[in-house]
């Protein structure tokens, strides 16, 4: 009873840390439209592969973590990207320029 009750907390520990990961998502997209007063941003994302290649989507707005990330962005710009999604609204936490 006792080694059933370490396993099941063991596999317990291990979805819990496997689910915050997969919380936070990297993606690729393109900037659109950025709104400093607000501190959101919005970015196009850019399919990976070639299934899908040419669908364009419509840009999602996001909002920024730290305003900081936004001062080396413009629109146009290639970025790669992590989100977390907190109380609903997805957030970036992580935004790279690419160059």
């Amino acid at each position: 009873m006792r080694v059933a009750t370490i396993l099941f907390a063991g596999v317990a520990a291990a979805a819990i840390s496997l689910s915050a990961h997969a919380a936070e998502q990297g993606a690729t997209g393109m900037v659109t439209g950025i709104n400093r007063l607000n501190g959101t941003i919005a970015i196009q994302r850019i399919q990976t592969g070639t299934v899908g290649a040419n669908t364009g989507g419509t840009a999602e707005e996001f909002k920024i973590k730290d305003t900081a990330m936004m001062e080396d962005v413009h629109a146009g710009d290639r970025v790669t990207f992590s989100t977390v999604d907190s109380g609903g609204a997805k957030t970036i936490t992580k935004l790279d320029r690419q160059k």
